[in-house]
């Protein structure tokens, strides 16, 4: 192949072998944040040189995976090459982020490349730190343990399901921040509506252990959410944290926290587990300049602007913004950042606020969901004029029908809808 030719196929989602080590706008991560908001900047400005630092060579539409958990969706249609998502005009840097020099604009790779910026977008998701729970890698997948995080997890869990006549199933919840935290409930509700149209609900015991002290964080959906706790006969045990998993022998350890603060291990034996992994910002942003107290990349909430390096954005998972991690949050974020990093480029004041603005699909059933939406604070911002509480067939329409074809064919396009945030208050 000629130079010319392996320059023109830089572009449109081909691995860069030889470019020029300098960007004007650098995006670490390839998951829903930087495909978005590469597309929306190159929508804004196709001359953009936007370079995107990726490793994987797969494109997951995470948001599914509980659907084909609950026999309601075909895993094969949530992943899709990476190539075919990286946006046309834009280049893929297909190695590991090590480190980041903010003072010198470099960011380290994987392969010794250092990389030059003008401006640093941060969006590579989180990580699930599921070796933080002894003995549950080697279990996962067998041994009736089981996850929906994970891609090759979720169809096991719907064959756990229908396997499951009678006995015990265990869901869990680790403690926040999880992106999607009304995940590990759907899980369950989708489980117990399958084990209740078969008429096996009342041969199994369902249990649901929390680590924290709430069933969700926005007060006004917790009223429909128990009706479906009690129509399912669910067993909540709040302050239990799974910490310990002896998959062949199917128990599992939890450190259950009492009113005083005594915490106490107690073994649960199990014939379905479905374990939602602690999760936490990858190492690399831990262990870097950029990172807050806590590790994750620090930005002003309204903004998505760093404090410290006003040339550094952040958006998605990784963010600290205390808004709730899902892709929804993700699509409103990214006109933010595009908009503001474009003024800020320009030597202009921020236009652009973010609301916090995230959204839970809760799927209590096959054929109905609690659109649950809401911003900073638990304000609820509904899109619809209808009440958010009540659950409806329309939003079961729209988690797994709409939005699957949206996400591929417009958010990853940088197609806009509804995206819009409130401008920035003097």
């Amino acid at each position: 192949m000629s130079e010319s030719s392996q320059q023109a196929g830089m572009r449109r989602g081909t691995p860069v072998r030889k470019p020029d080590n300098f960007f004007d706008v650098l995006v670490i991560g390839g998951g829903s944040a930087g495909i978005g908001i590469t597309a929306s900047l190159l929508h804004r400005r196709p001359a953009l040189r936007i370079g995107i630092v990726e490793p994987n060579d797969k494109h997951y539409y995470q948001p599914a995976w509980t659907l084909v958990g609950g026999g309601a969706y075909d895993v094969t249609k949530t992943v899709r090459a990476m190539s075919e998502v990286i946006p046309k005009g834009a280049y893929w840097l297909q190695a590991a982020a090590t480190g980041f020099d903010p003072a010198s604009n470099l960011v380290q790779l994987a392969d010794g490349r250092a990389i030059g910026y003008e401006q640093l977008i941060v969006c590579p998701g989180l990580r699930l730190a599921w070796e933080q729970i002894e003995g549950l890698e080697e279990t996962l997948g067998k041994n009736g343990v089981t996850s929906n995080y994970r891609f090759d997890l979720a169809p096991y869990t719907w064959s756990l399901v229908q396997n499951l006549k009678r006995g015990k199933a265990l869901f869990t919840q680790p403690p926040m921040p999880i992106k999607c935290a009304g995940a590990p409930q759907k899980a369950m509700y989708l489980s117990c509506d399958h084990w209740l149209r078969k008429g096996n609900l009342d041969d199994i015991e369902v249990e649901f252990n929390v680590a924290g002290a709430v069933l969700f964080g926005v007060a006004a959906f917790v009223p429909p959410l128990m009706k479906y706790v009690k129509r399912y006969n669910i067993n909540l045990m709040f302050n239990s944290n799974l910490v310990k998993v002896d998959g062949i022998n199917r128990t599992a350890y939890f450190d259950i926290r009492d009113e005083k603060g005594n915490v106490e291990r107690v073994a649960k034996p199990f014939d379905m587990l479905h374990v939602t992994p602690p999760q936490m910002a990858p190492d690399f942003i831990r262990r870097s300049p950029l990172a807050d107290s806590a590790g994750w990349c620090e930005v002003n909430q309204e903004t998505l602007q760093h404090p410290r390096y006003p040339n550094i954005f952040s958006l998605g998972d990784v963010c600290s913004s205390p808004n709730s991690k899902t892709a929804a949050a993700v699509r409103k974020q990214i006109v933010v950042v595009a908009e503001n990093l474009l003024a800020a480029k320009e030597g202009r004041e921020l236009p652009t606020r973010y609301d916090g603005y995230g959204s839970c699909p809760l799927t209590v059933e096959k054929g109905k969901v609690i659109l649950a939406e809401f911003g900073f604070g638990g304000k609820l911002l509904p899109t619809f004029p209808l009440d958010p509480t009540v659950p409806r067939f329309l939003a079961w329409v729209l988690k797994a029908k709409f939005l699957p074809w949206f996400y591929w064919n417009g958010f990853l396009k940088g197609r806009e809808w509804l995206a819009r945030s409130r401008p920035q208050r003097d």
